[in-house]
């Protein structure tokens, strides 16, 4: 099974407003002015105000109530928007029509997956014996919600076996885990429940009874909450052992020949009829990682022989193993990734040997099963599925059932073939099962092709002129019978960040948009990893600025083809996107009728002194050394909002739980925003109590935030019955 170790957090998401010209506003209170307390910082010579500095304790009384305000304003100003309610049962339909299933895991005959039914509000842990077998209900976490708090499992792993299968349970979109066991067979919990464990990376050892996992620190009271996520380790444990005594194997200042940083992710990675285990280091969002190796007997016995095989220049992403032959994926030497092995008894990379030479697609996985290693690949937005038999030759490209973005990719070193997800713009996702013997993928019947038909929808992959001239790759969803006058309200994705993709797929809930002659868009602008690592880095650090440029240029081209206008035109942006939208909005307000920022990074000159801050200095930078401070001045947009200027409508989001941006940042820019606008439109703050970063979320609460959206939208181009 695919060895890479990712990591969820690095993922990446004073004046009271003028009088507001819509009657929908109008009836509506003003939002909570937040105090202007102004701290001055010097950075390398530069001062800096920071004129609401006093947000970041999200504890202070004054914020908490600012917060609860704004919130409630909010709550108000949507609720009031003719059509909301409208557009929200719709989508309610939509998502109850048909089911999702992820995560699909195989052992000891047994498939494991989470599964959402019409029904459901959340993904439930299913299993069945076999693929043609009847399927039940192993974890259900909408049984646990009390006092309007919801439970949503946040990973699971099965044992080899298939007998045991381990996952973690957090509340309100925390994802602070707690770890459990549960018996497949019987459905019965285990005694295990242990605390942070909010990584996971579960690998099970052959025995089937025990595994190791990652364990953040216990804090001791009133430590710094930027310790969270420092100094982690790995731990093994059998079942029925009390956790606070299981062995810690491989982590921070454990030993001399497996060194690491106080940031860095460690983890530990067990193969099928493998006699060694691999100590995988993620450092913080980094994709690179260094790997050791050592006997897998050696775990709890004493000093345990790491053997350093992997570091950070070789350009390693990923890995798998086959007998003695380790599996490769890296860009050292090819931005578009290649696969190289090195024999496992001699695993010196000066010997690896090319096994897929990087070409025009960019490689994005690899498996190793019983009979081939598969390789997944993409060109533009197509996902390609190559076949690499192990006694040499050439990449086989196999027949896939239609042309789409692969999402999953699944295999197992002792087991012939691989399972795979499909899905497109306008193409319902399904899982299937390539099979050698007869060369061909078949439906697995684990998931139902979705009712919802796009029958009237059609996409098209275009290439916008960026502002150096590089062509910026922009999909486009729009019904078929449109025309190109301008008219229609479009809604345009970025991200760019972490070498990360936006993938085409499926999703029923966006026909609420387009049946209404809406358009959306997803720029694929550079940070991302649509063109391998170059592309990545030609959006990180110093070169951010061509990521929220990009989006510009996408902007310009849509309405130059005539699909929208300023005035309808609007931009979003999550998490680490809301850099890109954040800084596309400061840029250019006058390009854009509506900007969405949900859990965005608003304020990046301060976050690396959040939790999940120093992890994403890898890909940002540290305001600690002179360029690293000009870099994210230049990506801030909380600092980049200047007074007196017409700023579009501007939907802000934060989870009020959320352990990856905190929710003083969306904050930060909302207060500033609303000082500084003139142009009489909404800047609102959406405050989720019962939510993190997302992650977790429960169907209804998707539900409300995506019809919030279509009809703040709707209104503000207005759109009929809105």
């Amino acid at each position: 099974m695919t060895i890479s170790l990712f990591k969820p957090l690095s993922f990446l998401w004073a004046a009271a407003l003028l009088p507001l010209v819509s009657p929908a506003f109008s009836q509506t209170p003003s939002p909570p002015v937040a105090p202007v307390k102004p701290v001055t910082d010097t950075y390398f010579g530069a001062k800096i105000v920071d004129p609401y500095r006093w947000m970041e304790n999200l504890k202070d009384p004054q914020m908490v109530s600012w917060l609860h305000g704004q919130s409630e304003y909010t709550k108000s100003v949507l609720g009031s928007i003719p059509g909301r309610d409208k557009i929200l049962a719709r989508i309610q339909r939509l998502d109850a029509a048909g089911q999702s299933v992820e995560g699909v895991e195989t052992g000891g005959g047994r498939y494991f997956y989470l599964k959402t039914e019409p029904s459901f509000n959340s993904p439930k842990l299913f299993v069945r014996d076999g693929l043609g077998g009847a399927e039940r209900v192993l974890v259900d976490p909408e049984r646990l919600t009390r006092k309007g708090v919801h439970y949503a499992i946040d990973y699971f792993t099965a044992s080899r076996d298939g007998r045991y299968v381990a996952y973690a349970l957090s509340p309100g979109g925390s994802e602070d885990s707690v770890l459990h066991v549960i018996d497949a067979a019987s459905g019965r919990n285990l005694a295990e429940n242990i605390d942070r464990a909010q990584y996971g990376d579960i690998s099970w050892r052959a025995d089937g009874r025990s595994f190791f996992y990652v364990r953040l620190q216990k804090l001791a009271a009133g430590a710094d909450p930027i310790d969270r996520y420092k100094k982690s380790r790995v731990y093994l444990h059998t079942l029925g052992a009390n956790p606070d005594n299981d062995k810690a194997i491989f982590g921070y200042g454990l030993s001399p020949r497996a060194s690491m940083a106080v940031d860095d992710d460690p983890g530990v990675l067990t193969m099928p009829d493998c006699d060694e285990m691999f100590g995988v280091v993620a450092h913080g969002v980094a994709n690179e990682l260094t790997v050791y190796m050592a006997p897998l007997a050696s775990a709890g016995r004493g000093a345990i022989p790491w053997r350093k095989i992997v570091d950070v220049p070789d350009g390693v992403v990923s890995m798998d193993v086959h007998g003695s032959t380790l599996f490769l994926l890296t860009h050292k030497e090819a931005s578009r990734f290649k696969i190289v092995s090195v024999d496992l008894r001699h695993p010196e990379l000066a010997r690896a040997r090319i096994v897929v030479a990087p070409s025009g697609s960019v490689i994005t996985a690899l498996g190793a099963a019983g009979d081939a290693l598969y390789v997944e690949t993409r060109d533009g937005g197509i996902g390609r599925l190559l076949r690499v038999d192990y006694q040499g030759g050439s990449a086989r490209r196999l027949p896939l059932p239609f042309e789409g973005a692969i999402g999953s990719l699944v295999t197992y070193e002792d087991r012939p073939g691989a399972l795979f997800m499909e899905t497109g713009w306008t193409h319902s996702a399904l899982w299937y099962r390539y099979d050698p013997r007869t060369q061909r993928a078949s439906d697995t019947g684990l998931k139902r092709l979705s009712p919802i038909r796009f029958t009237q929808i059609a996409s098209r992959e275009v290439k916008a002129r960026g502002a150096d001239g590089t062509p910026i790759p922009l999909s486009i969803v729009y019904p078929r019978n449109i025309k190109l006058d301008g008219s229609h309200p479009l809604m345009m994705e970025g991200y760019g960040a972490y070498g990360s993709t936006i993938d085409p797929a499926f999703d029923p809930t966006t026909l609420a948009w387009l049946e209404r002659g809406g358009v959306l868009a997803y720029a694929h602008v550079r940070g991302g990893g649509e063109y391998g690592e170059d592309w990545h880095r030609a959006g990180m650090k110093q070169t951010k600025p061509n990521t929220w440029r990009d989006l510009i240029a996408c902007g310009e081209y849509l309405i130059a083809k005539g699909y929208t206008s300023p005035k309808r035109l609007a931009i979003e942006g999550a998490s680490a996107g809301g850099i890109t939208v954040g800084r596309a909005l400061t840029e250019r307000p006058d390009l854009f009728g509506a900007a969405i920022d949900l859990v965005g990074v608003s304020n990046p000159v301060r976050q690396e002194l959040s939790p999940n801050g120093p992890p994403n200095i890898p890909e940002f930078g540290s305001a600690l050394t002179p360029n690293g401070f000009r870099d994210l001045l230049a990506m801030d947009a909380y600092h980049h909002v200047q007074d007196g200027v017409k700023y579009p409508a501007v939907l802000l989001t934060t989870g009020i739980n959320d352990p990856r941006v905190a929710s003083w940042e969306p904050a930060k820019l909302a207060a500033r925003l609303q000082a500084a606008t003139v142009s009489g439109k909404p800047i609102l703050l959406r405050v989720d109590y019962d939510a993190g970063h997302g992650m977790g979320s429960t169907k209804a609460q998707n539900d409300a935030e995506l019809a919030d959206e279509y009809a703040f939208l709707l209104h503000q181009f207005g759109v009929s019955g809105f």
